[in-house]
């Protein structure tokens, strides 16, 4: 065999046994390595090369080099859930750089991080300013866990006492031109369903990129073309106004009617849609 070749085959055999012991590692090895997982990984693909593009080296003890380092990541795993101090060896310890709003210089210098990588860390949690964190820790992976002081803060529906209904996630019911029958199940929706209302904007299903569905069963589409522009969905400002103009209606017929027993039906369901109006219209709007 070829020189060329026999490297070839080294590389495709290494390549489809790194993926299959990363895939049975999990998706830590790819988003929260520690340290002894980083050793490991960077060994892991220094074999691999080496064995890939070392002709006189017996590719078996390369692979068998390879599936040893992966077993020590995976043991060491097992005995982390069953020992916390295991774990904290291995894994490292949070530590706090911001606690009720002062910086702990200490343990800044034991982390070896200057203030301007502090500060750069608070950046990418869009926080400009050291003086709006409550508390930050670095977690061992190298992220830093920022919690903003109260009144820094943004305002939610339950801070200001405004019940919102429940949010599911949306589904794709459109995804390069062809219709996902499933998803469009999930939100209780036809093909017909979803063909009128692509009619509705003037579009077919063919020049849709994507499509998806809310909660509110409003459907959002993008299509291949960028120039053409798509009207944002109308049921929800449709739906308010017309319960506005269902309350406005009682109050005329209320106050269009001599009837004592009819005025007073028509006030008092004027306001109880008012007052359903005052509930429902931050849901509509948003």
């Amino acid at each position: 065999m070829p020189d060329w070749l026999d490297v070839v085959v080294r590389s495709l055999i290494f390549l489809i046994v790194l993926f299959l012991i990363t895939k049975g590692l999990g998706k830590k090895q790819l988003s929260q390595l520690s340290f002894f997982e980083y050793v490991t990984g960077i060994t892991i693909g220094g074999i691999g090369a080496e064995v890939s593009m070392g002709l006189e080296r017996n590719i078996f003890n390369g692979i068998l080099g390879i599936v040893i380092f992966a077993a020590i990541p995976f043991l060491a795993g097992l005995l982390s859930l069953k020992s916390k101090g295991f774990r904290d060896f291995i894994e490292g310890k949070a530590t706090v750089f911001i606690k009720d709003g002062k910086v702990m210089e200490d343990n800044l210098k034991k982390e070896k991080y200057t203030t301007d990588e502090l500060l750069e860390l608070l950046r990418k949690k869009n926080v400009f300013q050291a003086a709006d964190v409550e508390f930050a820790v670095l977690e061992p992976t190298g992220d830093l866990s920022v919690l903003l002081k109260k009144e820094n803060q943004p305002v939610t529906a339950k801070d200001v006492n405004i019940k919102v209904a429940p949010i599911k996630e949306p589904q794709t019911v459109i995804m390069d031109g062809v219709i996902l029958d499933e998803p469009l199940s999930t939100v209780g929706r036809s093909r017909r369903w979803l063909k009128t209302e692509l009619e509705k904007q003037g579009v077919t299903i063919e020049n849709v990129f994507l499509g998806q569905v809310d909660s509110y069963g409003q459907l959002t589409i993008d299509l291949f073309d960028d120039k053409l522009q798509v009207p944002p969905p109308q049921e929800k400002p449709l739906m308010l106004s017309t319960l506005k103009k269902c309350q406005a209606d009682l109050e005329l017929f209320a106050l269009g009617t001599e009837v004592k027993e009819a005025k007073h039906m028509y006030s008092k369901n004027s306001e109880k849609l008012q007052e359903v109006i005052d509930k429902v219209t931050p849901i509509l709007r948003g």
